[in-house]
């Protein structure tokens, strides 16, 4: 199984003041195709910060990240925006849906960037819309909807396009436990379905025992590698 991502020496390193701040130090990683791979970590660890970097939202102090054969630390912002819209995916705790749009306006948004006329955008999207469970709330828009409901829009968002990876940044941060289930539930087999890498940051690790691989961080460090039905292929010194 081929990487989707590589990770190499990655440093970031940001400046308050006079001091520098290290969020990640020395970070190194690889992410196979198809994979589930959860960040774990607390408020300020750095796994936010390494999710930024590779989503392209933030360029790392050093070391190199490689994602579908792209070195995205070299591209520009218009490099970037185009990369984001044929590769990637985005779910979000908040959301981030538009509230002036209908739910299949908001889901068929990733097609609109890729020139897709709209009549052909609307039926893929009421499509994906039912799949995962919403084909009565095509027109409603997100102030209509419960937080689970427009979770919901949100993941048919991500995955309208089929992007070969899809980041969920505390994708369950908003919602109760009945419905963190179906949410997390509905995420694994829309990415397994189509052997997408999904990528969650989070700081539940009731959120992490759904992914192939939990990696640990803690001061912008690795602490340690789990995958799942097999041994721990590392673990920090010392810890």
């Amino acid at each position: 199984m081929k990487n989707a991502i590589e990770i190499k020496d990655v440093r970031k390193v940001y400046r308050v003041g006079d001091e520098k701040v290290v969020a990640l130090n020395h970070v190194s990683l690889e992410i196979k195709q198809g994979e589930v791979c959860c960040f774990l970590g607390t408020s300020g660890s750095g796994k936010s910060t390494l999710l930024n970097l590779m989503a392209g939202l933030e360029k790392p102090t050093k070391g190199t990240i490689k994602i579908n054969g792209h070195f995205i630390q070299k591209m520009t912002e218009k490099q970037l925006a185009k990369f984001r819209q044929k590769y990637v995916g985005f779910i979000f705790q908040s959301y981030n849906l538009l509230p002036a749009l209908t739910a299949v306006e908001n889901v068929s948004l990733p097609l609109t960037f890729r020139g897709i006329g709209k009549s052909k955008r609307e039926e893929i999207s009421k499509k994906m819309l039912e799949a995962v469970g919403l084909k009565k709330y095509i027109t409603h828009k997100p102030t209509q909807m419960s937080g689970g409901q427009q979770q919901r829009v949100g993941i048919a968002r991500a995955f309208v396009s089929y992007p070969p990876i899809v980041f969920a940044d505390e994708p369950t941060g908003n919602l109760d436990s009945k419905t963190t289930h179906e949410v997390m539930g509905l995420m694994l087999e829309m990415a397994k379905e189509h052997n997408e890498t999904l990528i969650i940051v989070t700081h539940d690790k009731s959120i992490a025992q759904y992914a192939d691989k939990i990696v640990y961080i803690l001061d912008g460090d690795i602490q340690k590698i789990e995958e799942k039905n097999k041994e721990e292929n590392y673990e920090k010194e010392g810890n």
